[in-house]
């Protein structure tokens, strides 16, 4: 390193290690659990931490996330399955087609994956909806794409934007945000910006790539759901929103409340993320398991189902947060600080492109929400009065521009609507850019009020 200063080369250290995670997860098709762990220990070993901390960094921060996210997934994760088993997601699907009728059934169609996605994985929602997108389409005679987008738009929204996801919470945790007035932001940001994705643009370019069901799947998953027992439309809210509400009710009391104050303290046990959610989840055994006469034995089928699909993305938050930790250990992240505040690039831009940059290289939302958050985090500590609930929207924001080839999501899509790569990339890449683009201009927007 002849000649090269320390900043110099840790930098380059950096940018090394992020392009041969990359690599790894692109060309060697390495699992990015296994890729985010090498990546990690190669930047330890290289950037000259002592031997001995650079595995126990990486516990510490894998350890670190998980000890939260890994408990909201699972439960979140539960409550998407008895909600989806017992045809609560059909039964928003069904009253908002009553309500909305057929000329705007994909307003309908965006509002329920705006709903329904708030407790769920981007994926998991998706494998949940896309029946209803069937379902529509066959009741309605309306373009398969023009209802689809609408509903990834609203997925995909809340999914970048609105915790308890594990992208914003993840991004929470590591700006030290307060997690009700994210909801609170992410939900105003989230709402116009599906809506112009979503069914403004799903609409138009349906006219030039309507999709095709593919016959096979209008078969498995269009069918239209045979039991009459669906739990009401109010109550399948009022479970889906519950974690919601009692976060946001946890801030409230923040703000009006004394600190100190006992019924402050036991508000913000009952808002906390894993309160609230297990609130839900036991509620929801009732609302949608034994009112809908599913007996114990059953429910506990739902519940191990539900889990399997989790794991893989459990050990992959936990590997992008030991990734993170690394960052930090290392010294890279401070670095990064340093350079942004000289370059007196907006923090809330530099989070935004930071992410951008990951997700579009690597093409995982939540790996560009954990190492953007990671590299920009040192960042909130030099310039004073950034804003971190809207650090970490920024952040959301950029994790979910131009998802192409690299993003299962893409090809998740391009299945299931049975589009070729191309009506792919013009119909659900430029929905994710056009999110992500909308939002940071919503973001900078409220930057100016708050």
């Amino acid at each position: 390193m002849f000649g090269m200063s320390h900043d110099t080369y840790l930098l380059v250290d950096a940018v090394v290690t992020i392009i041969g995670l990359i690599l790894l997860i692109t060309k060697f098709k390495v699992h990015p659990f296994i890729a985010l762990t090498i990546a990690a220990g190669f930047l330890g070993l290289t950037s000259g931490m002592p031997v001995d901390k650079v595995m126990k960094s990486f516990q510490d921060g894998f350890g670190g996330v998980l000890g939260f996210v890994g408990i909201i997934l699972g439960l979140g994760t539960m409550l998407g399955k008895l909600m989806a088993d017992s045809g609560g997601a059909d039964q928003i699907a069904q009253t908002l087609i009553r309500v909305f009728g057929k000329q705007r059934v994909h307003w309908a169609m965006m509002f329920a994956a705006f709903l329904v996605g708030i407790p769920l994985f981007f994926e998991i929602g998706f494998v949940l909806l896309i029946p209803l997108v069937y379902i529509v389409a066959r009741r309605t005679g309306v373009s398969i794409v023009k209802i689809g987008i609408p509903l990834l738009a609203g997925l995909s929204a809340v999914h970048g934007l609105v915790p308890p996801h594990p992208g914003p919470l993840l991004a929470i945790g590591i700006f030290g945000a307060d997690i009700g007035k994210t909801i609170f932001y992410g939900l105003l940001v989230a709402l116009p910006t599906a809506m112009i994705a979503g069914p403004i643009y799903g609409k138009w370019i349906s006219k030039y790539v309507p999709g095709t069901p593919s016959p096979e799947l209008m078969e498995q998953i269009g069918k239209e759901s045979s039991s009459d027992n669906l739990p009401g439309f109010g109550i399948t809210l009022v479970t889906i929103l519950l974690p919601v509400f009692l976060m946001l009710l946890k801030t409230f009391a923040d703000i009006v409340v004394p600190d100190g104050n006992t019924f402050r303290i036991w508000m913000d046990f009952i808002g906390h993320p894993i309160t609230a959610l297990l609130a839900a989840l036991l509620l929801a055994f009732y609302t949608f398991g034994a009112a809908r006469g599913f007996d114990r034995t059953k429910i506990m089928k739902l519940l191990d189902q539900s889990l399997t699909p989790v794991a893989a993305i459990v050990l992959i938050v936990g590997a992008g947060g030991g990734f993170k930790q690394m960052l930090v250990a290392s010294g890279v992240g401070d670095l990064i600080g340093h350079m942004a505040v000289q370059a007196q690039i907006n923090p809330i831009m530099l989070a935004w492109l930071v992410a951008a940059v990951i997700r579009i290289a690597t093409g995982s939302a939540t790996v560009a929400t954990i190492t953007g958050a990671g590299i920009v985090a040192p960042v909130v500590g030099l310039i004073p009065g950034v804003n971190r609930e809207l650090l970490v929207l920024a952040t959301g924001a950029g994790s979910l521009i131009l998802s192409h080839v690299n993003d299962a999501g893409f090809w998740l899509v391009k299945q299931y609507f049975n589009m070729t790569v191309t009506e792919t990339f013009k119909t659900w890449t430029v929905m994710e850019t056009i999110l992500s683009v909308v939002g940071i201009i919503f973001i900078m927007l409220l930057s100016m009020l708050v």
